[in-house]
């Protein structure tokens, strides 16, 4: 029966059973009438391990280490790199705690549907605000500043710039800033598409980037001077936190390859090995540039410094191609990182319209490209609006405190899903529980201690906005909601 109470509503959980049951098309939330709103289409699983493995890339390695060492370095000297193993350990111990929910209940919707599974309806609905915040809000961020680096390669290639009007937000000159509109539009286009095509131009780009940072590292090592790196630590273990903060954000994207549960092939297997194979390609990565960096460059010399990879290859070399290859490489890795976020969002709200959190509309999926067409739509013009009209340094404020809220929690939804369904089917397991999961918590904690007071206002507005919607729409019209008497299973082909 639906629950009377406002305490046993904001408990009520979604059986893990019920969510795989529509993920594969086997039937639907109870009370949803036929069709579920989506004329009985779902979504296609045309993902493989590489492709996966490459959207967990593509969302992580973006703009983040292409000018987080500028505030990063200033932060903690050459220790900088030891910030990046603490952001690293905390992503890695959150990466296995993921990866064993995405084993466990392989389905769209990331930490939300998690959420919804362990911790109830109206923790989950906090977290899908926290995760639309973190897409959304990092979406338009990463898309602003595309025509920066747009602007250099024009200028570079052909001594030609947007004009300032159009490649800003308003004030200073600027009315709108046209290129992140046109990038937002193009990326729209893609997935509206399909899924495939999104996902192998992705795969594309990921190899692009990749080469593009170990050309960096190949070229900084020739410059490395060990003098460089002393003093180690000039501003103390307190630095080495406070940088550990800020570049977290560069991890951001690993929870991406999450949000494909229901579009996965072998998805039992194929997303905990993507998780793990995206952390550590990622780390890799970030720990040899900053290590090539810091070592090339005394650390006094990064803050402020625009553009900084570019221009310690321009000074090792003594040419100026080096700009022209890494605004090139900035330009696809802000498409390829903006493709993949958008996309997460577009099935993070595909789940909370699903589940009744929002309007049905949010769950309808084309009969003939398998994608949420119009959710799509909602998300590109929602993003595209941010994008134009704020300024970068506001879209950024929530990013890494909605990202950390939602790592908290699918740590702890491991450990409640281990009490209480301990014989559910898992493709994999968190190793040394349950210290890892506990170990993630208190990470996640300490990173959350060091962002900047901003981020909590933020955070604050984006929990207003949650609990207005929460109890103003989405308690009345939550599929678990409706009595299960009055419940029709419909069963649909997965088309």
């Amino acid at each position: 029966m639906a629950s009377n109470t406002l305490g046993s509503r904001l408990l009520r959980r979604k059986p893990v059973s019920t969510l795989i049951a529509e993920s594969e098309g086997h039937g639907l939330p109870a009370g949803a009438p036929e069709g579920g709103g989506r004329s009985g289409i779902h979504l296609r699983r045309s993902i493989g391990l590489w492709q996966l493995s490459s959207i967990g890339i593509g969302a992580t390695i973006g703009t983040g280490i292409f000018f987080v060492l500028g505030t990063a370095v200033p932060d903690a000297g050459p220790a900088v790199i030891l910030s990046f193993v603490l952001a690293a350990v905390t992503a890695g111990l959150t990466a296995l705690c993921y990866a064993e929910m995405a084993s466990a209940i392989p389905v769209s919707g990331s930490s939300y549907s998690y959420a919804y599974a362990t911790l109830g309806e109206g923790v989950a609905f906090g977290v899908g605000i926290c995760l639309l915040m973190e897409y959304g809000v990092s979406a338009s961020a990463i898309a602003v500043s595309w025509a920066e680096y747009l602007n250099k390669f024009f200028d570079l290639a052909f001594g030609f710039r947007i004009p300032e009007q159009l490649s800003g937000a308003p004030g200073g000159g600027h009315w709108f800033n046209l290129p992140a509109l046109l990038l937002v539009a193009m990326i729209c286009f893609l997935l509206v598409r399909g899924v495939s095509e999104s996902v192998k131009v992705n795969a594309a780009m990921v190899g692009i980037k990749i080469v593009i940072l170990l050309l960096f590292v190949g070229v900084a090592v020739t410059g490395f001077r060990s003098g460089n790196l002393t003093p180690f630590m000039p501003l103390g273990i307190g630095g080495v936190g406070t940088a550990a903060s800020s570049i977290f954000f560069s991890f951001i994207g690993l929870d991406a390859v999450s949000t494909a549960g229901e579009e996965v092939k072998n998805p039992r297997r194929t997303m905990p090995l993507a998780i793990i194979i995206s952390l550590v390609v990622v780390t890799l990565l970030y720990i040899l540039v900053a290590l090539a960096a810091v070592g090339a460059q005394p650390w006094d010399q990064f803050k402020g410094q625009e553009a900084g990879l570019a221009q310690i290859m321009q000074d090792i070399t003594g040419q100026g191609w080096p700009a022209m290859i890494f605004a090139v490489g900035a330009i696809i890795s802000i498409f390829s990182v903006t493709l993949v976020v958008i996309y997460g969002q577009t099935r993070i709200l595909y789940s909370m319209g699903r589940d009744g959190m929002l309007p049905e509309r949010f769950a309808q999926v084309s009969p003939r490209t398998g994608t949420p067409v119009w959710n799509t739509i909602v998300v590109g013009l929602g993003v595209g609006a941010l994008a134009a009209f704020v300024p970068l340094d506001v879209l950024a404020d929530i990013t890494s405190l909605g990202t950390l809220i939602a790592f908290s929690v699918v740590s702890v939804g491991v450990i409640v899903l281990r009490r209480t369904q301990p014989d559910l089917p898992r493709g994999f397991k968190v190793p040394l529980y349950p210290v890892v999961p506990l170990l993630s918590i208190g990470f996640c904690a300490y990173l959350i201690k060091g962002l900047h007071a901003d981020t909590f206002r933020a955070g604050a507005v984006a929990l207003v906005v949650a609990v207005v919607v929460y109890f103003g729409y989405s308690i009345k019209h939550s599929r678990l909601e409706r009595p299960a008497a009055q419940a029709e299973a419909v069963e649909v082909d997965a088309r």
